[in-house]
Formats: C-alpha cells, structure tokens, sequence
C-alpha cells in the first residue's frame, strides 16, 4: 500500500520543549523509529508541521527581507534534512529523498483578510497587546496566545510526478513539509505569498493526487474526542466524512485534521487520526479515530 504520513508539527517540537535543534533531532528520531515499522512493509510519503520553527525564524527575521514563503522554504529544508537523517538510520540506511515542495493557493482565498494559522511560541496572555503592536494578528491557544498568519486553502501540491519516481526507485519520500511554500500562478510563473499552507489539508491534496491508499495524521493526541470539554474525553472510534464535518472543533488545531480526513475519505481511501505512537496500530485500523465512507459514527 501507499501511505501518506503528516507529522504534527509539535510531534517535533513539543509543547514546553525548547525551541532547539537538539530538541527538533530528538523528536524526528521518536518519529523515524515509529514510522520505521510501516515504511518496512509500505511505500512511504512523510509530510510535516513547521508552525513552530516558522513562528522562529520570523521572530528574529525581517520581515521586509525575509518573508513567509521564504522562511517556509528555510524550514522545509531544515527539518527535511534532519527527518533524512533520522529516518535513514532508523531504516537501517535505506534510501530517503526529500524535495522542496511548492503548493498552489488562490491569490483572491478569503483566508488572506482572515489570519487563523498559529505558528510560533505561545505567549503569557497579557502579552497580547504587545505582540499585536508589532503588527501581528494573535489568537489563543490553551492559557496564552500564539500569532496567527494567513492560511489560503491548497488547491495543487507541485511535483508529484517526482515523487512518483522517487517511490517507484524504492525511497521514502519527505516532501510538502508545512504544507509546501505557498505560491500561486502569476504571469505564466509562480510567485510567493505572505502565508502558511496547513500541512493537513495539503496531506490530503497530495494523498489524493498521488493515489494513496491511507492518510495518517500523527500529533499528539490518540484521536479525535466526541466532546473535548469533557473530564474524560471518549475518543470517536471510527466515523464517515459528514459525522466529522459536523463537529465543532477547533480551527487551529484539530478542525484541520478532521476536515483533511474527511477530504480524504470522501475520495475513497481511509483515514486515521491519532499518537504518533500508535502509527501501526493507525495504520492496521485498531487505533485512533478511523475515517472512511463505508464507516458509521462510534
């Protein structure tokens, strides 16, 4: 089988943790060993976060001379590199290819007059109003607040015919990370955008243009809860597209998940959202939340 894999971003930088190359090497290798076991016996795209090291380098670039598309190609490149590395050895040295990925959006999206995409550190609440001086737009995430920037909807993933090839010499493909460099077509080129694609619903495009047989979306809950709130939250065993849909989740994090899924299954194939831990069992259907069309909600 084809498996499409989408790492959340605070798989490798997670929350509390520094935001250090150290730390981002450490979890890449939690994340290679358990992929390792699906990448043995399955072709294997793997697809990444980069809120967090995006948030970063903004924070310390200008953004006059560094802007998001560019940042977000430095971060595709820095943690591809260190996903290679990790995933190679944990293959006992398979091959690994990664490719800088663009990802087309519509200039005129909606999205681009309504920042909702956290990237970055989360910050004491009562820095709101500071960081909102600096120009940022801010939304909350848990006790604090975390910058939010643009997240246009992806409508094409470049290069999937290179990652056809790359599979079919045997590799593990590492590509569209952060949801590919946003981009859209202007003068018969592309043209970077101010923006960050969000690597779930990218997952789901190139899931769906490469003829993938399952989408995993690893992050670090086991699943989706049927009520968050809860003191105890149940986690949906299984469930089709529209009983997702109907969920109110929320838009930084888990919405984008679900909706990927739904995408996804409403093609045809299946999803599962869950721990990275429980890739396997994702993956073998005994874990996580499982998405398809030929599934009821429980």
């Amino acid at each position: 089988m084809l498996i499409v894999a989408a790492l959340g971003g605070n798989a490798l930088l997670r929350r509390g943790e520094p935001l250090t190359a150290a730390a981002q090497r450490r979890n890449a290798r939690i994340a290679a060993r358990a992929l390792a076991p699906i990448a043995a016996g399955h072709d294997l795209v793997v697809t990444h976060g980069n809120g967090p090291q995006v948030g970063l380098l903004a924070e310390v670039e200008d953004p006059a001379d560094w802007p998001l598309d560019v940042i977000g190609a430095e971060t595709e490149g820095m943690i591809g590199y260190v996903l290679e590395q990790e995933l190679r050895a944990a293959l006992g040295g398979a091959e690994v290819a990664t490719l800088l990925t663009q990802t087309v959006v519509d200039e005129a999206d909606p999205a681009f007059g309504r920042p909702t995409k956290p990237i970055g550190a989360v910050y004491d609440a009562g820095r709101a109003d500071e960081l909102r001086a600096r120009g940022w737009t801010v939304a909350p995430d848990g006790r604090g607040v975390r910058r939010a920037v643009a997240s246009p909807e992806p409508r094409e993933v470049l290069g999937v015919p290179a990652v056809r090839l790359l599979l079919g010499a045997g590799m593990v493909v590492v590509c569209a990370g952060g949801g590919g460099i946003p981009v859209v077509r202007a003068g018969g080129g592309l043209t970077g955008v101010e923006a960050v694609v969000d690597k779930d619903l990218a997952a789901a495009v190139l899931a769906q243009s490469l003829d993938a047989d399952v989408l995993l979306l690893l992050t670090d809950v086991p699943g989706v809860y049927r009520d968050p709130s809860a003191a105890e939250p149940e986690v949906i065993g299984q469930a089709p597209p529209s009983y997702l849909r109907a969920l109110d989740l929320a838009a930084g994090s888990m919405g984008p998940k679900a909706e990927a899924a739904a995408r996804f299954a409403a093609s045809g194939g299946r999803a599962a959202i869950g721990g990275l831990a429980d890739a396997e069992a994702l993956l073998a259907g005994t874990a996580g939340t499982q998405v398809s069309l030929r599934m009821s909600a429980g």
